[in-house]
C-alpha cells in the first residue's frame, strides 16, 4: 500500500522578499521530501502558504503609506514566483486572507471556545506612549528573563527559544531604539495550554528519532506552560467570532493561533478546487497518514507544542509525526535576518545569477540541518565547482558523450564482469541506503551517499577508459557504457528531489520522453467572487524508486552539460 504522507513547510511571513536563510528552513527540505515521496509512490499533500497578518504588517505597511492588503498582495506575489523558480512542488500554496481561511480559523476558535479551553482574562498590551498606537510584540525588545539573552523579542527568545509576553522582559524598548514601552490593561481569550501539559509531554516524549534540537525546546516548554492570548487589538486579521466581539474593529484573532490552522485550511482549500470537498480528510483523519512539518528552529514550540495542543483539543485531527526543524543559516558569522538589519541575499537575487539546482545543493549538502552553519561565497562556488561540475556533472558529460558518439544509444552490452557486476548491485543498493536517510529528513547522510557513488562510478570509468577501448575493442567499452548508464541512471532517480531541473534534463538525455521532475506553476482560484493566485500543480506518484530498467538499443540525444562551473565571487561592499 501506498504511503499517504503530508508536507507542511512552514509559512513565510509576508511582510518582505524571503531570503536564502528563510530556504534552508522551511523551502527545500520540504521539496526534497514531497518529491522523494512522490517517486516512491506516495500519495502527497504539500500545504502551506504566506502568512499575512498580525501588526508587524500593519507596521511596514504604514511605514511605506499603503494599506495592509496592498502590502500583503506585492510581497505574496514576490514570494510566490521565488518558490516557482526554485522549483517548490506545493500542491496548494495559498494565503490567510482568503475567506475560506477565516471561516476554518473561526471554526476551530469556537470548537476550542465550545470546549471550554479559551477563557477571557485582563492582560497588560503594549502601546508606544507617544502615538498611543498598539505596539507589535516583535517590535519591543529587552533582557530574556528566562536565559538572559539581552536582544530577546517581545514574543520569543531566538537565544533559548522560549515563546515570551513583552511584559515579561527586562528593560523593555521598542526594537531599534531606546523609544519607551507602556503597558495598559486590555481583554482577551487565552488558550488553556496547562490543560494539554501531561498529554504534550507524554506524545513529545514519545518521539525519540526527532532531532535533538527540537525534543529539547519543546520538552523544556512544556515543563512550565502557561495560558497564551489567542485575541489581540489589532484592526489587521481574523475577526472573533462571537457576539461583542466579531464587530469590534480593534480586535482580531492572534496571528500565531490562525498561521497554525493555515495548514488544515489550505488542505480544505485544496479538497474544494479539486471539486473533491472532503478529500482534506484523507491526510487529516486517517490514523495511517504520515505527517511532516519543516521549518527553521525558532518555530519549532509553534509546531510541538502550540498546534498540537489545538489540534488535541478540537480532536478528531492528525498530529505531526516528523518535525524537521533547521538551525540557522548564518553570513560571516551573522544571522541572515531582514527584521535585525542583518545581511541578506534575497531569493529572486540569487536566482538572476545562479541556477536553482546549485542554491537547491548547496542548502541540503552545507546548510543548517542540524547546526548553525555561514553561507560564504567560496564554499558555494567550491561546491558548485568540484561536486556538481567536476564530481556528478563530469561523470554524466564523458558517459553520454562517449555513448552518443561512439553508439548513438545505449549499447548492448556483452558478458559482465564481476565488477561490472558488483558496481550496477552497489548503485542500486544504494536506493535502500538513501531512502532510509530521506524518510529521516538526514539530508546530508543521502547527499553524500550519492556524491559517493558517483565518485566511484567516476573511478570505474577511469580504469576502464572506454574511449581508449573502443578502438581496440569495440565490445568491451559498449558494456563498460553500458553499466556506467545504468548507474547513472539510479544516481539520477536518488538525485531528482534534490536537483529537479538538472535531473529532468539529464532523464531527457537518457531517452526517456516523460516526466521524473515535474515543475509548480501559478494558476487562478475563484472563491467567493473574489480571486487569489496560487501555487499548485500536477505531481505523478508513480513508483521510480526503483533499479534503472534503461534498455539497450535506447536512442540517445545529443547531451549537454547539466551544470555551469561558476568564476569567483566578488562580494560587493556592504
Amino acid at each position: 500500500m501506498p504511503r499517504t504522507v503530508f508536507v507542511a513547510p512552514a509559512w513565510p511571513y509576508a511582510n518582505g522578499p524571503r531570503h536564502i536563510g528563510h530556504l534552508a528552513g522551511f523551502a527545500v527540505p520540504a521539496d526534497v521530501l514531497a518529491r522523494f515521496e512522490r517517486l516512491r509512490g506516495s500519495r502527497v499533500l504539500m500545504a502551506s502558504g504566506t502568512d499575512e497578518h498580525g501588526t508587524p504588517i500593519t507596521y511596514e505597511a504604514d511605514k511605506k503609506g499603503v494599506a495592509p492588503r496592498e502590502f500583503v498582495d506585492e510581497n505574496n506575489a514576490i514570494i510566490v514566483e521565488d518558490l516557482r523558480r526554485l522549483g517548490m512542488t506545493y500542491d496548494i500554496f495559498t494565503r490567510t486572507t482568503t475567506a475560506n481561511h477565516y471561516r476554518v480559523t473561526q471554526d476551530m476558535f469556537l470548537k476550542l471556545y465550545e470546549k471550554g479551553y479559551l477563557v477571557k482574562k485582563t492582560q497588560m498590551g503594549a502601546i508606544d506612549p507617544t502615538s498611543g498606537r498598539t505596539l507589535p510584540d516583535r517590535y519591543i525588545e529587552g533582557k530574556c528573563p528566562i536565559c538572559g539573552f539581552p536582544d530577546a523579542r517581545g514574543d520569543q527568545c531566538d537565544n533559548c527559544g522560549n515563546q515570551l509576553d513583552p511584559i515579561d522582559l527586562i528593560n523593555p524598548h521598542q526594537r531599534g531604539s531606546d523609544a519607551p514601552v507602556e503597558f495598559r490593561e486590555t481583554e482577551h481569550f487565552f488558550f488553556d495550554l496547562p490543560a494539554f501539559g501531561e498529554q504534550l509531554k507524554g506524545w513529545i516524549e514519545q518521539h525519540d528519532s526527532w532531532r535533538p534540537n527540537v525534543r529539547k525546546y519543546s520538552l523544556e516548554f512544556v515543563r512550565n506552560l502557561k495560558p497564551r492570548a489567542i485575541t489581540r487589538d489589532l484592526d489587521w486579521g481574523v475577526p472573533v467570532p462571537l457576539p461583542g466581539w466579531e464587530d469590534n474593529p480593534h480586535k482580531k484573532i492572534y496571528v500565531w493561533f490562525d498561521a497554525v490552522i493555515g495548514y488544515l485550511s489550505a488542505s480544505i482549500e485544496w479538497a474544494q478546487q479539486r471539486g473533491e470537498p472532503d478529500a482534506w480528510k484523507d491526510w487529516w483523519q486517517n490514523p495511517d497518514s504520515w505527517h511532516y512539518y519543516v521549518m527553521g528552529k525558532d518555530n519549532i514550540t509553534f509546531h510541538t507544542v502550540l498546534w498540537p495542543a489545538i489540534l488535541m483539543g478540537v480532536g478528531e485531527l492528525e498530529l505531526p509525526d516528523e518535525i524537521v526543524a533547521s538551525e540557522y543559516l548564518n553570513m560571516s558569522g551573522r544571522k541572515l535576518s531582514t527584521s535585525r538589519g542583518g545581511q541578506i541575499i534575497f531569493v529572486r537575487d540569487f536566482l538572476d545569477r545562479f541556477d536553482a539546482d546549485a542554491l537547491r545543493y548547496y542548502l541540503m549538502i552545507a546548510g543548517p540541518e542540524n547546526q548553525d552553519t555561514d553561507f560564504t561565497w567560496d564554499e558555494f562556488v567550491r561546491r558548485n565547482n568540484d561536486e556538481l561540475v567536476a564530481t556528478w556533472g563530469n561523470l554524466v558529460h564523458r558517459t553520454l558523450v562517449n555513448a552518443h558518439r561512439n553508439f548513438g544509444a545505449v549499447p548492448k552490452p556483452q558478458s559482465l564482469t564481476p565488477a561490472d557486476r558488483g558496481l550496477i548491485e552497489e548503485i542500486e543498493s544504494g536506493l535502500d541506503h538513501v531512502a532510509a536517510n530521506l524518510e529521516q529528513a538526514r539530508f546530508q547522510n543521502a547527499l553524500k551517499l550519492v556524491m559517493g557513488m558517483a565518485a566511484k562510478v567516476n573511478v570505474y570509468l577511469g580504469t576502464e577508459q572506454p574511449w581508449h577501448a573502443i578502438k581496440t575493442d569495440r565490445e568491451r567499452a559498449g558494456t563498460v557504457l553500458y553499466v556506467a548508464l545504468r548507474c547513472v541512471d539510479n544516481l539520477k532517480t536518488m538525485l531528482s528531489a534534490f536537483l529537479p531541473f538538472s535531473s529532468q534534463r539529464l532523464h531527457t538525455m537518457l531517452g526517456y520522453q516523460d516526466v521524473i521532475a515535474p515543475q509548480p506553476d501559478v494558476r487562478e482560484y475563484a472563491e467567493d467572487g473574489t480571486s487569489h493566485k496560487v501555487l499548485t500543480g500536477t505531481y505523478s506518484s508513480d513508483n521510480r524508486w526503483r533499479p534503472s530498467e534503461l534498455e539497450p538499443g535506447r536512442p540517445l540525444p545529443v547531451p549537454e552539460a547539466l551544470f555551469k562551473r561558476l568564476d569567483d565571487v566578488v562580494e560587493e561592499p556592504a
